[in-house]
């Protein structure tokens, strides 16, 4: 099939996001994380995805492709959503590509596309579980079975890889997948009027209208927003078609509407609640599509959600769905530390949101929930060698509790090598695969600067190529330096972001002269200056380092009456590794100094915080386990208290670790 392509992504809104072929990043500290991507992650799950790793679990992706492509005989293996493993994977190839050759990573990619292709079935239907273990069953359980989630995920590596290569087979699978599918949903007579239990085709599906042009595939992620939620309920009757026959006995999907967010239409949502990454996923389709359309009143229930999210139900770190029963929010404040879900994927997933809101209106805050996920979430996720990851991200753990109280279950004071469910990983690779796409965004003559990230970036300003070159120091210096590159000289804004840790306390030097902005160059969290720039022009941003003591909302329980340190973008906490065991014994003087000093030679490099603290124990209890007050005093000694990034814990001996620290 012939598809028209559009050059860039581009919205109604006068607002893109730089291709990655557009972007070189070249930062002191991401440049790290992209390389064990293209060196290490995407080679061991390359390895995982075909069970070459003894110790990991069994993935069976890409033998199921085999299968189902004839060439191996066997059944399927793995979860229901397997399909979607090999499909992240590919997509953070085609991010990897666009930003740098790799013939021999190139080589493999073409051979998974061509085993692809040769599974799919000829009426474009594409399914491994369904194709082997219930091929008379296809869209018989959408509520469970991630039929139209990993039809998403494969549009979307099929959309990465296609910008990346140039080459079609990929893309011209899922368009005929897409297309497949337009025939089988909608409100037509003799269709099924239904929709995904995961959320993921919504977004992918806007992807694929950005890249083809073709509406079809805007009006089906439209179709499938609006229908979600609308009575009578879809999976009610198609769990009576089946005769009650459920895939996942252990959730109620078919009655717990709330869980994949179908208790209500979409437009009538202000309160995020089920699991957290369909969630985001559908916040982040319902703003693209809200971008594509101008849709006010699907944007409006965008800016309800993520009020909530950010306001009333988002860890510190960036972390959100507290509840590991459902991987869900539960409710308003409820943001326990020791038995926090927060998986990887959820941060990951608010991060696409930030995103997309940014591109709609440029404010300040949705580029700090993004940094904040990012810098400690996202990257606690993954281990410094890039082969263990974390599914869950609590803010305390107590190693002793793990595997002996089952509260604790889905707490993991050491991160794993792979999972049965390994949604985690690959979306940790397509995602930092593909930063280049999260620092900046144009809209009209105005070049917003959300993230600062070292390295390179083209953008055409009414047909005037500029390059601006970042050289960021941002992590851990909180400065950067940009230069302005271009042949003539070209009049546009450039709009910094303030970041809120920050609190308006940030120098700028302009050409070497101290730059003062007017208030009227204020908005929404962003500085902006209009001028004509000059090749060369070079403008300097220190921001205001120091080490800030966060409090939580009075109504979160667990953190009131307790601190948490902040330093540039990242989290601290502290581990047993540096100051022994019985954290919760330790408490934050508050009047105490901070000493901030770079060890070189720790966890690959990090800013260390030390500060007096405070022990209060005892070695007289004995064999007492409760005292009366007059009896039950305890010393008080002071000594120097470690705290080291959140997003390094974990990586040395396993041990207890906290966020929080009680107020003395």
């Amino acid at each position: 099939m012939e598809v028209q392509v559009r050059p860039e992504e581009q919205s109604n809104t006068n607002s893109y996001v730089l291709q990655l072929n557009k972007v070189r990043i070249e930062d002191p500290y991401w440049s790290e994380y992209i390389r064990l991507v293209r060196d290490v992650i995407v080679p061991y799950q390359w390895e995982a995805l075909n069970d070459r790793i003894p110790e990991a679990e069994p993935s069976y992706a890409v033998r199921n492709f085999k299968i189902a492509a004839g060439e191996e005989q066997g059944e399927f293996g793995g979860m229901v959503f397997q399909d979607s493993d090999v499909a992240k994977w590919l997509e953070a190839v085609g991010y990897l590509l666009a930003t740098g050759p790799d013939p021999e990573l190139e080589r493999v990619a073409d051979g998974v596309v061509d085993l692809i292709a040769r599974a799919q079935q000829e009426d474009g239907y594409l399914n491994t579980y369904f194709t082997l273990k219930e091929p008379d069953r296809r869209w018989s359980n959408l509520a469970e079975c991630h039929e139209l989630y990993c039809a998403g995920h494969m549009i979307e590596a099929a959309v990465s890889y296609y910008n990346a290569t140039g080459k079609r087979k990929i893309l011209d699978v899922v368009c005929k997948f897409a297309d497949y599918i337009d025939t089988v949903f909608g409100t037509e007579p003799g269709k099924l009027q239904g929709y995904d239990g995961h959320q993921e085709i919504e977004l992918a599906l806007v992807k694929l209208y950005r890249t083809t042009g073709n509406d079809r595939y805007l009006k089906l992620s439209r179709y499938f927003l609006d229908q979600r939620g609308s009575q009578p309920h879809f999976y009610l009757e198609e769990l009576e078609k089946r005769d009650g026959a459920v895939h996942f006995p252990q959730l109620d999907i078919a009655h717990d509407h709330a869980y994949s967010q179908s208790h209500r239409p979409v437009r009538q949502q202000d309160k995020a609640e089920g699991h957290a990454v369909r969630v985001v996923y559908m916040t982040t389709a319902m703003a693209d599509v809200a971008a594509q359309t101008g849709d006010a009143e699907l944007l409006q229930a965008c800016r309800k959600l993520w009020r909530n999210i950010v306001s009333k139900q988002m860890y510190i770190t960036g972390g959100i769905g507290s509840m590991a029963h459902g991987e869900a929010f539960s409710f308003d404040y409820d943001l326990p530390g020791d038995t926090a879900y927060a998986e990887t994927c959820a941060s990951i997933g608010l991060i696409f949101f930030a995103r997309r809101m940014l591109e709609i209106e440029p404010i300040g805050e949705y580029a700090d929930v993004m940094e904040r996920a990012l810098y400690n979430t996202v990257v606690s996720g993954m281990s410094r060698d890039g082969k263990k990851f974390f599914y869950v991200n609590p803010l305390e753990v107590h190693p002793d509790a793990c595997g002996k109280n089952h509260i604790y279950d889905h707490v993991k004071p050491e991160r794993q090598g792979w999972f049965g469910c390994a949604c985690c990983p690959p979306n940790i690779a397509r995602l930092l695969a593909s930063l280049g796409e999260y620092i900046y965004t144009v809209r009209d003559r105005t070049v917003y600067a959300h993230l600062y990230i070292g390295g390179q970036a083209v953008f055409e300003l009414d047909g005037q190529a500029v390059r601006i070159e970042q050289q960021s120091a941002y992590a851990w210096e909180g400065k950067t330096r940009m230069v302005v590159h271009t042949d003539i000289p070209t009049r546009f804004k450039l709009a910094l972001r303030l970041p809120s840790w920050c609190g308006g306390r940030e120098t700028l030097l302009l050409n070497g002269q101290p730059y003062a902005y007017e208030d009227a160059d204020l908005e929404a969290g962003y500085a902006g200056i209009d001028r004509v720039w000059s090749d060369g022009d070079t403008l300097e941003i220190m921001f205001d380092m120091q080490v800030r003591r966060m409090k939580g909302h009075p109504h979160v329980r667990d953190a009131f009456g307790k601190t948490a340190l902040q330093y540039g973008p990242f989290v601290y906490c502290m581990e047993e590794a540096d100051n022994g065991p019985n954290l919760h014994q330790l408490c934050l003087p508050s009047g105490g100094k901070f000493a901030v000093r770079f060890n070189p030679d720790l966890l690959g490099g990090v800013n260390v915080i030390e500060t007096t603290v405070i022990r209060r124990a005892s070695e007289e209890w004995q064999d007492d386990l409760y005292r009366e007050n007059s009896l039950a005093a305890l010393n008080s000694e002071p000594l120097t208290g470690s705290f080291i990034p959140y997003f390094a814990w974990a990586n040395r001996s396993v041990g207890e670790m906290a966020v929080w620290i009680r107020d003395c």
